[in-house]
């Protein structure tokens, strides 16, 4: 069973993709901003080699003697120029922080511009050069390459802090498609060749660039701006993917209001890159993703950074929770559109536990630390993404969304501070609620209540009922907002709102019918700490210790989980995952039979559990045995995943174990 929430949580460090550099700038004001790039390149596939000028515009936000930019470490400058004599400059590279600082021909002060034309080329064929360790960002191949904005083949700084426009001109081999922001014109060059014009003409982030041996582009009858551009090997879905993707434009346009731009292009990279990436009007995602129903909601995220991360971006990475969390969050309500809310609480259980994953330091603080780190993307992603859900609960779905547009529209084109986020959510809830105790609690602070109801039920004479007196105790002293419970009675079952304040919040309840259960906050709308909660933590570490090829650790961290709750086939299950990568069977078979006895949550346990089985006994030289496991798997009628999908296959044709080389 693929690794879901490890899965979507790595796949969006690539959509907001920060490198060391990036990071040491953002955490103050960058000492300079760039306005606008004028570049011309050219892209060679077979000798996989970029060359290209670039003149970069810029102001200095204070006085300065030089200037750094950041550089792909595959490229070389061959001459840099500026002033009003446009003379040689001389600069320094440095290689551990994929910079370049030029020495400025006489000092700028502060609020002044200047221009300077860059001439650099070089070999981009893997990540060793990637400013982003162990990524692929930056590759020219064949069929396709990569240029994305995070890979900075163009120099540049404060990534996706810094807003700007370009006009880029790129010439590829005849036969080859390019695919960017803003595209003008397309015209035949001498020597086989084909040039593509792009200008994005107001400040944005553009700059990922994707070309390849693509086929005409793919499009649906009924939304003609949603392109897809994929190879050969990937087309037999490609138009499916254009029609779930115009479905989820359309979703998010009437949710959030209008995209910068109605054009939006699908465009395959290679498998070995990230998930996703994008651009304005670009939404790059891994050949082997298109067409793939369970990467739906990977669609829907990178689509949403259309609108947060495109039309507004974060001024520093402090604000990154706004951008990555709402996208993530516009995933998961497209998941509600279309699975309803079911589907969305299912899934809030994940992401409760990216939350609380790494909650040591306030939203607002992550300057600090490595943007690539596990924390920064649990936080930005998954705590970002609850905060939205409870201003949401705040609010009621029609305000929630009237904030959203509110955000949007006046910070269009720019970027958006938490202050700026703050004023308009109290702007939009207006003097009936009051904000600060909440943006206190989940932007300035860290943690999450665990919740606690004490009740006595009392009769009513004269048959009037019953009176329940009780308190809602937690942990966090400062702590205050309402919370909904759930009464459960003989009769219908009732719904309270009680504002919890502090560390014990009384209230008295009414019923007709006799109180058998009361739940605090029964549709999870809350963060809050629960025993099973802490399973998932567990586990989801764990799943990021194995992305990192610690398996030691993550064994450590699922043995954490069993201590809490020893019947977790959740943590039964990826214990047995290790074992069989490990290639220690009789653990393995042990662990999954483990998961099948377990408590059965998450459901798809079982189901990949018997497929695990089956696998192990191909393996094993038992066809019998296996067959059973994959017919059992089947019976469960749970295609996660595509499960169900991969047993029957499996019932067709052996599991047959890779080669080790593989």
């Amino acid at each position: 069973m693929p690794a879901i929430r490890t899965t979507l949580a790595f796949a969006s460090a690539a959509l907001f993709a920060l490198g060391s550099a990036a990071f040491a700038q953002s955490s103050t004001r960058q000492p300079i901003n760039v306005t606008g790039y004028a570049i011309t390149a050219e892209v060679d596939p077979t000798a996989q080699r970029l060359t290209a000028t670039a003149q970069v515009t810029f102001t200095a936000n204070q006085d300065i003697t030089s200037a750094t930019f950041e550089l792909n470490n595959g490229l070389r400058i061959t001459k840099i120029t500026g002033g009003p004599a446009a003379k040689p400059l001389d600069s320094d590279r440095d290689a551990r922080r994929s910079t370049v600082t030029v020495s400025l021909p006489a000092p700028m002060a502060s609020g002044t511009s200047a221009t300077f034309t860059f001439a650099y080329a070089g070999i981009l064929k893997d990540e060793d050069t990637s400013p982003v360790e162990g990524i692929k960002m930056a590759a020219i191949a064949d069929p396709v390459s990569i240029l994305l904005y995070p890979g900075r083949w163009f120099p540049m700084v404060g990534l996706y802090t810094n807003r700007f426009t370009m006009d880029l001109k790129v010439t590829v081999p005849d036969g080859e498609t390019a695919v960017s922001s803003g595209f003008v014109a397309k015209k035949a060059m001498p020597d086989k060749k084909t040039e593509f014009d792009f200008l994005w003409n107001k400040p944005g982030l553009p700059g990922t660039l994707v070309i390849g041996k693509f086929l005409p582009a793919i499009k649906t009858a009924d939304a003609r701006q949603v392109s897809v551009y994929v190879t050969e090997k990937h087309k037999a879905n490609a138009a499916e993917y254009a029609a779930t993707a115009a479905q989820q434009q359309e979703f998010f346009t009437q949710s959030f209001g209008a995209p910068e731009s109605g054009i939006l292009q699908i465009v395959e990279i290679p498998d070995d890159s990230v998930s996703a990436s994008w651009g304005p009007e670009v939404i790059a995602i891994a050949g082997n993703r298109i067409g793939d129903k369970n990467s739906h909601r990977l669609l829907a995220n990178t689509i949403a950074h259309q609108w947060f991360g495109s039309a507004i971006s974060p001024a520093t990475l402090n604000d990154a929770w706004i951008t990555n969390g709402m996208a993530r969050y516009g995933e998961l309500m497209n998941l509600e559109e279309n699975g309803g809310k079911t589907a969305l609480q299912s899934a809030m259980l994940d992401i409760e536990a990216g939350a609380l994953a790494y909650d040591t330091q306030p939203l607002t603080t992550l300057a600090r630390i490595d943007p690539f780190s596990p924390q920064f993307q649990s936080m930005t992603l998954e705590k970002g993404a609850m905060v939205f859900h409870m201003l949401r609960y705040q609010f009621g779905d029609d305000k929630f969304l009237t904030f959203l547009k509110n955000l949007l529209s006046t910070y269009r084109d720019k970027p958006v501070r938490t202050a700026d986020l703050e004023n308009i959510a109290k702007l939009t809830a207006g003097d009936s609620t009051n904000l600060t105790p909440f943006f206190a609690q989940w932007l300035d602070g860290t943690g999450a209540p665990t919740f606690q109801n004490k009740y006595t039920v009392y009769r009513l004479g004269g048959g009037k009922g019953f009176r329940t007196v009780g308190a809602v105790a937690q942990d966090l002293d400062l702590f205050r907002m309402p919370v909904d419970l759930r009464i459960e009675t003989d009769g219908k079952t009732e719904t309270r709102k009680i504002d919890v304040s502090g560390t014990d919040s009384a209230y008295t309840i009414e019923t007709f019918g006799r109180p058998r259960r009361i739940v605090i906050d029964p549709d999870n709308w809350i963060l809050k700490s629960t025993p099973d909660l802490a399973v998932r933590v567990a586990v989801l570490k764990g799943q990021q210790l194995v992305a990192q090829g610690d398996l030691i650790g993550a064994l450590a961290e699922y043995q954490k989980a069993l201590d809490t709750n020893k019947n977790s086939s959740l943590a039964t299950y990826r214990i047995a995952e290790i074992f069989f990568t490990q290639r220690n069977y009789q653990s393995a078979a042990n662990s999954y039979r483990d998961a099948l006895r377990g408590d059965g949550d998450p459901r798809w346990t079982q189901v990949w559990s018997h497929i695990g089985l089956g696998k192990i006994f191909d393996i094993t030289g038992q066809r019998d045995r296996a067959v059973q496991e994959y017919r059992l798997a089947v019976q469960t009628n749970d295609n996660t995943q595509g499960a169900i999908n991969e047993a029957r296959a499996l019932l067709q044709k052996p599991y047959e174990r890779p080669r080790a080389t593989d």
